[in-house]
């Protein structure tokens, strides 16, 4: 393999991201056409959201800091049905975010706004709001439970905290000439259904107090919804082994007080003729509003649809061979995996079987520190008998096969998932004694604590994995700042025998490092 030349050189794959944003977003570097400025007193329920703000997506790796420069929104599926003219200027009004995701996995990206004009004060503010992601068959990620927004705030001037925004409804105070981003993050469940989810973001100008004012009421109010609320539990709590006409005339006494509390002024405004207002639904018929719509697209065959390749072929080893040499320019040793039932994971760094060229030419490279063997065949199809047994035996014969290691379970949450990573390994290990395991965990089995808490269980996990795992991944957020939760783990490690353990600082289900 070639090991040399400027990284630089090297066409960048396009995934989410990297080199414009790949599949996920769509934008272009031309520069923001300004709308003519506003003059005067600004009302921004009269006037076009887009007019009063700057809207634009950017990719979950790129820092957004409070001189962040708007580019313009496209009408735009993926990059390559975006606009093709950087001259052309799409309207702000409606956009539209594509990702891709497998199952298992989370997909973000970021939502920045930048005022054009003041509005109500300093700056301005907005109301932000986000609805379900549906598909066609009727399934949908949840606002608040798979789908969840975040405000990015700067600590010492570096864009860091990620600051949770209420949902379905927030609104945000915009600050002049001062750059605002949200981060939208969407985790896919492990049985998610694939197929086409869509959704949208809206944000609208608004009257910088006109939350506040629905929100706080007086002293007065509280006091007496407070006393309504109470009277309320009285009635309905103390029913265990009253007589069933007793219990009843309770009830109907209740309903009547909370009607009347729910009719009283301080809801008013969430009523029109007796029917509650969807506040999605309210906001829509409106043209003033900045949407922005979410497509996501989830997949068991990410790299496939990503690249429109069919597995096994040959743009489909093109593909990722791709990605593994533009990684390796870094000195990353990259993997790549599918996802199967309970967390059970196909890892590989090569998708070549161990007697392919390509193998030895993976494997052997200087800049490899490390690289994955799959536990089955990768593309199914011809001598998959004995397949896992005829690439041990290949691959400890090479001087690389110190770098291999069998990555198979990811994070095992029960005594089930752990006696699957025990009866793997033994299979393997019955093959190549030496072989090493890699476990990711953050917990013990939940069925059987290892000790009397967590994370004393947790500590104990590689005395309970021992001999079957040599390397114990775990992540970061799991220790926080202590520094001697970290030494009472790497204690119970045996590096004699070959133990050692990694932080897990980045996982993904598509492509992962080590």
């Amino acid at each position: 393999m070639e090991n040399s030349g400027n990284p630089q050189e090297m066409t960048v794959p396009p995934v989410e991201g990297v080199a414009g944003g790949g599949t996920a977003y769509g934008w272009n570097d031309g520069v923001m056409l300004s709308s003519n400025r506003i003059k005067g007193s600004i009302d921004p329920t009269e006037v076009p959201s887009a007019d009063l703000l700057h809207v634009w997506c950017m990719p979950s790796t790129a820092n957004i800091g409070s001189q962040e420069m708007p580019r313009p929104l496209e009408h735009a599926r993926n990059m390559k049905t975006s606009c093709q003219d950087k001259q052309i200027i799409c309207p702000a009004q409606d956009t539209r975010v594509t990702l891709l995701a497998a199952r298992n996995e989370r997909e973000s990206v970021q939502i920045a706004m930048r005022p054009k004009v003041s509005w109500g004060g300093s700056g301005g503010a907005v109301k932000v709001q986000c609805s379900d992601l549906c598909s066609p068959s009727g399934d949908r990620l949840v606002v608040g439970e798979s789908l969840k927004l975040r405000r990015l705030v700067s600590i010492l001037g570096v864009p860091d905290a990620l600051v949770p925004l209420d949902l379905p409804v927030s609104q945000i105070s915009l600050l002049p000439g001062e750059t605002t981003a949200i981060w939208v993050s969407i985790d896919v469940p492990s049985t998610q259904p694939p197929g086409q989810y869509e959704g949208e973001l809206i944000i609208t100008a608004t009257k910088a107090d006109a939350e506040s004012q629905a929100k706080c009421l007086g002293k007065a109010e509280r006091r007496q919804l407070y006393s309504e609320l109470s009277n309320f539990l009285e009635i309905v709590d103390p029913i265990d082994g009253k007589p069933l006409d007793e219990v009843v005339q309770r009830l109907k006494s209740a309903t009547t007080n909370l009607r009347s509390i729910v009719q009283s002024p301080s809801f008013c405004e969430l009523f029109s003729d007796g029917d509650p207002v969807d506040m999605m639904d309210e906001d829509a018929i409106s043209n003033l509003s900045v949407r922005v719509k979410l497509s996501l697209t989830i997949s068991d065959t990410v790299i496939e649809d990503r690249f429109g390749v069919e597995h096994g072929t040959d743009e489909w080893y093109e593909a990722l061979d791709h990605h593994f040499k533009w990684l390796l320019q870094y000195r990353i040793s990259p993997y790549f995996c599918r996802w199967g039932d309970s967390m059970r994971v196909l890892t590989y760094t090569c998708p070549w079987p161990a007697h392919h060229p390509k193998s030895d030419e993976y494997f052997s490279d200087p800049r490899l520190a490390a690289y994955a063997v799959p536990y089955r065949q990768v593309v199914p199809g011809g001598a998959e008998k004995d397949y896992l047994r005829r690439e041990i035996e290949t691959l400890k014969t090479k001087t690389h096969w110190k770098k291999a290691y069998f990555y198979l379970w990811d994070e095992p949450l029960n005594l089930e998932q752990y006696d699957n990573i025990r009866n793997m390994a033994c299979e393997i290990q019955a093959y190549a004694h030496d072989a090493r395991i890699l476990t990711t965990y953050y917990c013990g089995p939940s069925d059987a604590p290892l000790a009397s808490n967590n994370f004393e269980a947790f500590v104990k996990v590689p005395k309970f994995l021992r001999p079957h795992t040599q390397i114990y991944c775990t992540s970061e957020w799991v220790f926080g700042n202590r520094e001697d939760l970290v030494k009472d783990v790497i204690a119970e490690l045996q590096p004699e025998n070959g133990e050692r353990s990694e932080n897990l600082e980045f996982e993904g289900p598509l492509l992962d490092v080590l």
